[in-house]
């Protein structure tokens, strides 16, 4: 019998384990099924804070194409193919990495789980994935980092009006050993969300995900008095920064200039604009339309996704964000060119269900399903997959 390297065999051990959970009348949490999954994090969250995270923009059809975009493309399997042997990482920035996801930048997660962001530090160490600290977060740069060791963590910046403020948070992750940024372009206004405007509600306005600003020494320079003497006025002030409407490609050129990290933009879907992106000097592209959380009725990220790879033509890494719920999805995603996919909604359900704990029972499933379909579809790694291994309806 062929010899199995460690990660395939605790791949087919998890399935034999909750397999064994179930037969001895053990209760599977947090489920695996992603819509039981998304269920029971729902029986828990405060309702405010649950439709936070799983709404979109306007009628939410975003969301619902990016999830039916999958549905498009079938997966061709191949058989009597040796598979024995699996390997699933992959290779981003220099670095091997144990799988081809990354944990995405989601702010105020402090909504979510009291720890917020210090769990899924934990559970992305424990992982040994990345997990991309949104600015927008409820713990700091720092904090984060602590929690996290030499394990890998990127940084996500929200680009400001004041370049001094950006160039802080950006000096202060180097400093604490991130190792990439993801400049997100979408989010110069927060999408017209319905479920949020029903309830009057925005997580910034109780206290939630600005704690990299009120730890920055360039933003607290700027007030009148401590943020904790008059946290009103520091709210006022981080508002007045952050609706940035004016920004341009020149921007983001100057923004380069401001770290040698590598530098990641998040939410490109034309090609135009992934053309752009290159033209500043960026070092990877992820093809995400936010979740569904910015405009109603745009593009399916996952129909953007080969437009963009073919004109990108390998001169850097595409990654994916938008939609994965399923190993399956993992798959199309990596055969139609992404080098690695990036997942927010469906480790915060974990989050919210059981902590660092909950996210990496959710995290093993996902990558022992993508294990398993990968094996079943007659592959053995992530760069054997392109478009010949999927058929379009």
């Amino acid at each position: 019998m062929a010899s199995f390297p460690q990660q395939s065999i605790a791949f087919i051990q998890r399935q034999l384990h909750l397999y064994q959970l179930g037969g001895t009348g053990g209760r599977i949490c947090p489920p695996v099924s992603a819509q039981l999954l998304e269920a029971e994090a729902r029986r828990v969250m405060d309702p405010a804070a649950y439709d936070y995270v799983a709404g979109g923009a306007g009628g939410e059809r975003t969301m619902q194409a990016n999830l039916h975009a999958f549905d498009k493309w079938r997966i061709v399997p191949r058989m009597l193919r040796d598979v024995a042997v699996r390997e699933i990482g992959t290779e981003l920035f220099g670095e091997r990495l144990p799988t081809p996801v990354v944990l995405a930048p989601v702010g105020v997660q402090s909504i979510i789980h009291p720890r917020g962001e210090l769990e899924t530090a934990k559970a992305a160490a424990s992982l040994g994935v990345p997990f991309a600290l949104s600015t927008l977060s409820s713990y700091s740069i720092e904090e984060v980092a602590n929690e996290m060791g030499d394990a890998p963590r990127w940084f996500q910046l929200y680009p400001c009006r004041d370049e001094e403020i950006d160039r802080s948070l950006l000096s202060r992750a180097q400093n604490a050993g991130y190792r990439a940024v993801i400049v997100t372009l979408d989010t110069r206004l927060i999408g017209w969300r319905p479920r949020d405007l029903d309830r009057g509600y925005l997580p910034f306005l109780h206290g939630h995900g600005l704690a990299n600003y009120f730890s920055d020494p360039v933003f607290c320079s700027q007030l009148s008095a401590h943020v904790n003497d008059d946290p009103r006025a520091a709210l006022q002030h981080w508002a007045r920064l952050n609706s940035h409407i004016g920004s341009t490609w020149a921007d983001l050129k100057a923004l380069r200039k401001q770290t040698m990290l590598p530098l990641l933009v998040k939410g490109i879907l034309h090609p135009d604009d992934a053309l752009n992106a290159l033209d500043c000097g960026v070092d990877g592209i992820i093809v995400s339309n936010h979740g569904g959380r910015q405009v109603d009725g745009a593009v399916a990220a996952l129909d953007a996704l080969p437009v963009v790879v073919d004109v990108v033509a390998g001169r850097l890494p595409v990654l994916f964000d938008s939609g994965i719920r399923h190993g399956a999805d993992v798959l199309k995603a990596l055969a139609l060119g992404a080098r690695a996919v990036l997942t927010g909604r469906l480790y915060c359900w974990g989050l919210a269900i059981g902590g660092a704990a909950g996210i990496t029972e959710v995290m093993l499933n996902l990558f022992a399903d993508f294990d398993v379909t990968l094996a079943l579809s007659g592959f053995a790694a992530c760069n054997q997959l392109d478009r010949s291994v999927l058929s379009k309806v």
